[in-house]
């Protein structure tokens, strides 16, 4: 089995909630949400997604899983800190 690059991201809605996931592919992983698939995420059923708004590269599944985790419990304005603060590397 190859050895992946894991990604954890942040997906802005059209109402401007902030979804996070993990994947190995950002960009299909934004298609499947876009468009309204099976695939794609129950929270966009009722929410277009806008764009990619943060992303982060991991080596294995494990550190992105725990990593969205953390981000997951984090209050919507540290999200906006971390998104704000990627801009800017």
């Amino acid at each position: 089995m190859k050895k992946s690059d894991w990604f954890v991201y942040i997906i802005q809605s059209e109402k401007g909630h902030l979804y996070t996931g993990i994947t190995t592919d950002v960009e299909r992983r934004f298609r499947e949400h876009a468009d309204s698939t099976k695939k794609g995420a129950k929270y966009f059923r009722g929410s277009v997604p806008v764009e990619v708004v943060y992303q982060k590269k991991f080596k294995d599944r494990s550190s992105a899983s725990s990593y969205e985790a953390l981000i997951k419990s984090m209050t919507r304005a540290h999200k906006l800190k971390l998104i704000l603060g990627s801009l800017h590397d």
